[in-house]
């Protein structure tokens, strides 16, 4: 029953923001990465499960990845509310993207390491974790500037930048406390569901 919520609201989030996209070249480019992670998520069902909690982390990823697709990650509607209301100088919905690009990995990451036995010390996990959910964030700065490069004007949706010269260092830096947080906040909970893995 939980798998056929997932993938429902997965399908029905999906559907949604297909329907008359503010951009379709940047829906397409927003969106990608949700649908390699189902495609991913299919093929390891049965030979590596996840965690309840992982499971939720990555559908939430997946929704903010369709919401900023649909709208452009400069223009979603409550986000605009929000800099309207707290007079702020642009529309932060790619900071909470980027947030939940080192909030959610780190948990992947961590399940990945905990049920393979890579590292069993918490310390040097939790370090090794941080470091990768910030190369990845670093190495999707460098696919928008490869975007940018290759596609032109047409990228300025995609890259969500709104003028800010600080972007993709402000990104990155939300990338890193999303993760550090991500592993103070929900490690324990985590431990709780990796106990039924470790008596099969």
């Amino acid at each position: 029953m939980a798998r056929a919520l997932w993938l429902g609201t997965f399908l029905l989030v999906l559907l949604w923001s297909a329907i008359d996209p503010k951009d379709q070249f940047t829906w397409f480019l927003e969106v990608l990465p949700a649908l390699l992670g189902l495609a991913v998520l299919i093929a390891t069902r049965k030979r590596f499960p996840l965690t309840p909690l992982c499971y939720l982390l990555i559908l939430l990823h997946c929704v903010i990845l369709m919401v900023g697709g649909h709208y452009t990650y400069a223009e979603v509607p409550l986000f605009d509310w929000l800099r309207g209301a707290f007079d702020l100088d642009r529309n932060n919905y790619d900071k909470l993207g980027h947030f939940a690009q080192g909030f959610v990995p780190a948990i992947v990451a961590r399940e990945i390491l905990v049920r393979n036995q890579v590292i069993r010390r918490p310390a040097w996990r939790n370090f090794f974790i941080v470091c990768f959910c910030l190369a990845f964030s670093a190495f999707y700065e460098l696919i928008e500037w490869w975007v940018a490069l290759l596609t032109g004007e047409g990228a300025e949706a995609f890259l969500g930048t709104q003028g800010y010269a600080w972007d993709t260092q402000s990104d990155m830096l939300l990338a890193l406390l999303g993760a550090i947080i991500a592993l103070a906040l929900l490690g324990r909970r985590h431990d709780r569901q990796l106990q039924r893995f470790r008596h099969d």
